[in-house]
């Protein structure tokens, strides 16, 4: 998933203007080539979608456990760190499940909602009907796509703000469904302001999401109400002492620490280098980015095919597991001056680098 995992938050700042850019044009070899290498790549492999999720949930929540309860600061350390990676990895399926065709994975959504999504305060609905406009080819990069900011383009303070500002996730969600969620019920007009605004994965601070309708609705806000339930109820058990302050502080942490991780490969998901203006889908692939082998690390930073983010752009219905795959492929078939290799980065640090700068050299 390419939006953050933070609680709608992120610079506002105005951004320098940018130099007159020349527009890419499509590459339609390299676009052709990506359909026709992939086509039997479609079909999602419904066991490994659910024990990489259930076992990723499972080890994350196991690893919560032994922290919250370990006497030893090297274990409590070490199970964080466990945690912090596998409950990553969980979530981070809230973009599969907002591409998939529930046709083809019965039960999936609901299953991650109840073992993932509802637990860690992030239901399916915060992405679901979001994310896809991301998608829209007139929308990408424009003041109307809810998941981006022209980062490069703002001033150099904003990187740090971006980032740090995430470690406020938890705190949010939780004023978001224990405090406003329940409020909106009876408080006429506060429900169209949370639908609105605080019920997306969004980084865009301008974006409203529209009111879902029919059996959308129906879902929406029975996922609402139990996440809202959970809410309640686990600040009802620390008040009470059910749950220690320790324990929550400790699960408080893991939260922050993934989404400040979320945060960090959403920076460097994108080269965030778009003024406003609509790109054809050569631009907007060539505006994002894949990190594939024989990196290492991206596995863990930017786990279920994020790490091919640029291609999921090109290919946004193949399913994760296929992406590494396709991007063999279509390397192969494609000629070295193709655009698709422009858009492969070594690693992290050179990408977040590659931003930094950009963003000190507009600011002078």
């Amino acid at each position: 998933m390419e939006s953050t995992l933070s609680f709608r938050t992120g610079p506002t700042a105005g951004h320098a203007a940018p130099a007159a850019r020349v527009p890419i044009a499509d590459d339609k070899a390299m676009l052709r080539a990506a359909a026709e290498m992939t086509r039997d790549l479609i079909a999602p492999r419904p066991r490994l979608y659910w024990a990489d999720m259930v076992g990723s949930a499972l080890l994350g929540y196991a690893a919560l456990g032994v922290a919250v309860t370990a006497g030893s600061t090297g274990v409590i350390v070490a199970a964080s760190v466990v945690s912090v990676l596998a409950l990553y990895r969980a979530l981070l399926f809230i973009h599969e499940i907002s591409h998939m065709k529930h046709s083809a994975l019965p039960g999936f959504r609901t299953g991650w909602n109840a073992l993932v999504g509802v637990p860690l305060l992030t239901p399916a609905f915060m992405y679901e009907g979001v994310h896809n406009l991301h998608h829209a080819k007139t929308r990408y990069g424009t003041a109307d796509d809810p998941e981006y900011l022209p980062l490069a383009l703002m001033k150099p303070w904003t990187l740090p703000v971006f980032i740090l500002v995430s470690a406020l996730a938890p705190l949010g969600l939780l004023i978001r469904f224990a405090i406003l969620s329940p409020l909106s019920w009876v408080v006429p007009g506060l429900r169209k302001i949370v639908v609105e605004r605080y019920s997306a994965l969004a980084i865009n601070p301008q974006f409203r999401r529209r009111m879902p309708e029919g059996e959308a609705l129906t879902l929406f806000n029975r996922t609402d109400a139990a996440a809202s339930i959970w809410a309640m109820a686990l600040v009802a058990m620390v008040a009470t002492g059910v749950i220690p302050l320790r324990g929550f502080a400790i699960g408080f942490a893991i939260g922050s620490a993934v989404a400040v991780l979320n945060q960090v490969r959403t920076l460097v998901a994108h080269l965030w280098e778009n003024d406003g203006e609509p790109m054809t889908v050569t631009a907007q692939y060539l505006d994002s980015v894949n990190v594939p082998p024989p990196s290492l690390l991206p596995g863990l930073w930017a786990p279920v095919g994020l790490r091919y983010h640029a291609l999921h752009h090109l290919l946004p219905s193949l399913p994760y597991h296929a992406l590494g795959e396709a991007h063999r492929r279509i390397s192969a078939a494609v000629t070295p001056e193709s655009p698709y290799h422009k858009a492969s980065y070594k690693g992290l640090p050179g990408l977040v680098a590659k931003i930094g700068l950009s963003t000190i050299r507009r600011g002078k």
